[in-house]
């Protein structure tokens, strides 16, 4: 069902990250958008009130759910017993997840789906980034917001492909099967595996099992670009299919100079505004896509000299000549370990304070905690923090100290569950040759790391 066929489309948790621009992009494109949530916080709160499309109150109710509606888009945050949903069941109205609907919007388009634990963001980014400076047309679904990008869902009648950031989180609460099985890509992307969502995937053999089913759905005359430096992608993405075209990808060549890194090409030393091992195995699985899409090397390398990155991906919040602070959304193992050993090379000769938050299902876990053994890598002054009141939410056990230590096998982390106390203490220290580095995808109970940023600055 394309767009071109609804008038009337309702959201069911609407206030998600993806789910309230894939809200605002239907209203631009003239539809009547209506949505709920039992909570919506900002950014998504002020972006959906100034389009006027925000719930007039919190909450879930059945009454807005109406014969009228031609489709219903389901969040993953709704239960599967919301009375909205529900409604909607008894009325037969077509109900989508959200990886079902923009399928739906780009059946006549080549899709492009990028997935992996860890990666696919920034991969995804730097794609639109390059499209966008050299005036391709294209649609896309990223999670992250984007300099440059106003919205960061755009359905277009015209676009020729479709750029889609693929999670493996479950599509909806009444269709468990990951999302990115959901999009039917033409060029696939797998750029790492690392086991995380234990709520969903309590086995990495299961949680793998998704990767490999995303690499084998590759179609007659598609692509798959994987990582091959990674021994678990190694694993599924096993050139099986003499039909499809397999391309490997490594870290690119490079050098850092003075904080700055260079990418070495065949013309010049390009420099760039991202940094870290990790950011240089995006740049190629981005370049792979790219040269698929008909970019040529040198007009890539001369769109990325201006991409300063993802929100919350190695976000530079402030600095001076003696330290610099950055916030990072990293939270799961393998990402927390890249980041870290990311800003520890760029700067070899300062400390490193790496303060991480848990907060998501699995790094509160206490089987799961295990996998962050060596996460903090060459950290100097390791710090974790989490929110006892975010354990109780979950309904999950208390944590103390001594767990999260045992956990990650190191006995030097400093362990804080009061924000003001962390707040207080890293504006005590002595900034001197020393650099900050937050992560977390919270908020550290809603500290303003800004503040916290300029103050020691």
């Amino acid at each position: 069902m394309q767009t071109t066929q609804l008038q009337r489309i309702h959201l069911i948790a609407v206030g998600g990250s993806i789910m309230h621009n894939l809200a605002l992009a239907l209203h631009q494109k003239g539809l009547q958008v209506s949505g709920s949530d039992d909570e919506i916080f900002n950014p998504a709160f002020d972006r959906l009130k100034t389009a006027g499309i925000l719930p007039a109150e919190m909450g879930w109710f059945p009454e807005k759910i109406t014969p009228e509606l031609d489709a219903v888009i389901l969040g993953m945050h709704a239960r599967a017993d919301n009375p909205e949903l529900q409604r909607a069941q008894e009325l037969g109205i077509p109900i989508y997840s959200f990886p079902e609907f923009i399928y739906q919007q780009s059946l006549n388009k080549q899709r492009i789906v990028i997935g992996g634990s860890h990666g696919k963001t920034s991969i995804t980014s730097i794609i639109l980034h390059v499209l966008q400076y050299h005036n391709r047309l294209f649609d896309y679904a990223v999670g992250a917001q984007l300099e440059g990008f106003d919205n960061m869902v755009k359905l277009t009648e015209e676009a020729p492909i479709f750029i889609i950031e693929g999670d493996e989180y479950l599509a909806s609460p009444i269709q468990r099967v990951p999302k990115f099985h959901l999009y039917h890509h033409h060029i696939g992307v797998v750029s790492g595996i690392s086991w995380d969502h234990i709520n969903v995937f309590p086995d990495p053999k299961i949680y793998r099992e998704q990767f490999r089913i995303f690499a084998e759905m590759t179609p007659k005359a598609g692509t798959l670009i994987y990582n091959q430096d990674d021994e678990q992608v190694l694993h599924v993405c096993v050139p099986r299919n003499d039909l499809v075209k397999y391309i490997g990808y490594s870290a690119h060549e490079h050098q850092v100079y003075n904080g700055i890194t260079y990418l070495k090409t065949k013309k010049d030393d390009i420099p760039i505004q991202i940094f870290g091992e990790h950011n240089l195995r995006n740049i190629s699985a981005a370049k792979e896509v790219c040269k698929q899409l008909g970019i040529k090397p040198q007009a890539f390398y001369e769109a990325l000299k201006t991409f300063k990155g993802a929100a919350r991906r190695l976000e530079f919040l402030a600095g001076n000549n003696y330290t610099r602070i950055y916030k990072d959304f990293a939270h799961a193992p393998s990402k927390v370990k890249a980041t870290t050993e990311a800003l520890k090379n760029q700067f070899p000769d300062r400390n490193l304070v790496a303060c991480l938050e848990l907060h998501t299902f699995s790094s509160l876990n206490k089987d799961f905690l295990p996998q962050y053994k060596g996460a903090f890598g060459n950290a100097d002054v390791p710090i974790v923090y989490f929110n006892p009141k975010t354990l109780e939410h979950k309904r999950m056990p208390a944590l103390q100290p001594e767990d999260i230590k045992q956990a990650f096998a190191n006995d030097s982390i400093q362990v804080f569950n009061d924000s003001q106390q962390l707040f207080d203490y890293l504006q005590s220290l002595s900034w001197k040759n020393q650099n900050l580095l937050l992560m977390s995808s919270g908020t550290y109970d809603n500290m303003d790391v800004q503040t916290l940023a300029t103050s020691i600055c």
